[in-house]
């Protein structure tokens, strides 16, 4: 079958070689239809460049950072990042010189020295090309994660990035493309990744307690309506709600898929092979919007694309199965679910803690002996700085745990636990749920960032 590669455009209906009607959104992914599934361009790596797989980068002492993006996680990081041997916050930047300020008088708190304070809309291109900075920590708005990353790493300096790394495979891509010539660690802060009780039933499933897991499930279920709506508090600009307008499938996967890809161990023995997605109509956001401000307002005249519930379920090449969930729209409790589901056991996060183990699988084990359990299958990580994270915070202490371990490794030339091909893979899941969503879910092949090197690690390791 010969095969055409197509840019898709704007709301666009395009005729493929195949003779498949593929609706499309905005984007600069190639794509092309063969046997019944959508598929996108996959770049051969060119001759110079290798995989960064365990990649391995000189020691940094001191990690000089250089902070972009000080709104609610932007500012939180520096709580943290200031609480943590070996580094110095040399940069804060931000649009609003309040954020700054307040930035810097955090500093000041912490009795560390004044950072260098950048408010304009492009001096992040600066501040990347700093002769003084090792590590780049962006917490703008999603559109310029990619951006910013890849201009930095081309500076020759190590990113971490906030979720979702990218929004587009041609974005996935230009990270992957990066890390591979600058040979700079790439890092999405994950921050779920480091949970507590996802930290845990990690080290349960490594070390065989619920036998082979064949399916696990991750969500992002998180009623954002009185953010989405707040022009005053909200999301700066309130970017995410016109995202909404415009895109629909899962626009926010990484939280939920994260901690179950590491448990897969995804590029790291197994590979995601292709998706399925389905999303409900949209009614929460105009129903909110009619009740706070009235049918006849502009918020309430407005269509969205975002459906209430999008469902995207996932198979890897071994045969294991991963459902996501995502919902943002509707009056509910928060979960993430973190559900794994074995040959030996069971676990569950939300919308309660629970493991159920051979040989008797249909009842929970009762709190005396999860706590047990939980307690021998405690996390090294959480041995050596749990009670830290829980006083420093940020989600329960997650987030401090992610930020030190990125420390950590920066300092003593260890692999990330989280790569350059994790945020690929993750992140790529916002316009691939988007394409099958758009085309009666039609299958959607997920792309292997790796270029085969999939198998080359045999399982999940964190550096030590």
């Amino acid at each position: 079958m010969k095969k055409r590669f197509v840019i898709l455009s704007v709301l666009s209906f395009l005729v493929l070689s195949s003779g498949c009607v593929v609706r499309t959104v905005q984007t600069n992914s190639p794509s092309k239809v063969i046997n019944g599934r959508i598929e996108f361009f996959e770049p051969k790596r060119v001759a110079e460049q290798t995989n960064v797989l365990a990649l391995r980068c000189e020691p940094i002492d001191t990690v000089r950072t250089a902070i972009i993006g000080l709104g609610r996680r932007g500012l939180d990081a520096v709580v943290r990042l200031c609480q943590i041997e070996g580094v110095t916050i040399k940069v804060l930047s931000d649009l609003s010189p309040e954020n700054t300020t307040k930035g810097q008088e955090t500093i000041r708190k912490f009795k560390k020295p004044d950072a260098d304070l950048y408010t304009g809309e492009d001096d992040w291109k600066q501040i990347c090309e700093r002769s003084d900075i090792d590590l780049v920590y962006v917490c703008t708005h999603w559109d310029l994660h990619t951006p910013i990353a890849v201009y930095a790493m081309t500076c020759g300096k190590h990113v971490a990035v906030e979720v979702p790394a990218a929004l587009t495979i041609c974005e996935c891509w230009q990270l992957v493309d990066t890390a591979e010539k600058t040979k700079r660690h790439c890092m999405m802060l994950e921050n779920c990744c480091y949970d507590f009780f996802e930290l845990t039933t990690l080290n349960m499933a490594q070390h065989g307690l619920f036998g082979e897991l064949m399916h696990v499930a991750g969500a992002y279920n998180h009623d954002l309506r009185f953010n989405n709506f707040n022009d005053k508090n909200g999301y700066w600009d309130m970017w995410r709600l016109k995202y909404n307008k415009v895109h629909t499938g899962n626009p926010y996967p990484t939280h939920g898929l994260g901690p179950v890809a590491h448990a897969l161990n995804i590029h790291r023995g197994d590979k995601m092979d292709y998706l399925v997605s389905m999303s409900s109509d949209q009614k929460g956001m105009t129903v909110y919007a009619e009740e706070k401000f009235g049918k006849e307002s502009d918020f309430a005249k407005q269509e969205y694309a975002l459906g209430d519930m999008n469902t995207t379920v996932i198979r890897t090449t071994k045969g294991k199965t991963i459902m996501l969930e995502h919902n943002v729209t509707s009056p509910r409790p928060y979960s993430r679910l973190h559900t794994l589901i074995g040959t030996k056991g069971f676990a569950q996060k939300y919308p309660v803690e629970g493991i159920a183990l051979e040989p008797n699988p249909h009842e929970f084990l009762n709190s005396s002996e999860l706590d047990s359990l939980m307690k021998v299958y405690e996390h090294p990580f959480l041995k050596e700085i749990g009670e830290k994270a829980r006083e420093v915070g940020g989600h329960g202490g997650m987030d401090f745990i992610m930020d030190y371990r990125l420390i950590y490794c920066l300092r003593n030339g260890l692999p990330l636990d989280q790569d350059v091909y994790d945020a690929a893979e993750w992140s790529s899941i916002v316009e691939l749920s988007e394409a099958s969503v758009l085309n009666g879910s039609m299958p959607v092949k997920i792309p292997d960032f790796t270029r085969g090197a999939w198998h080359q690690l045999d399982k999940l390791t964190y550096a030590e």
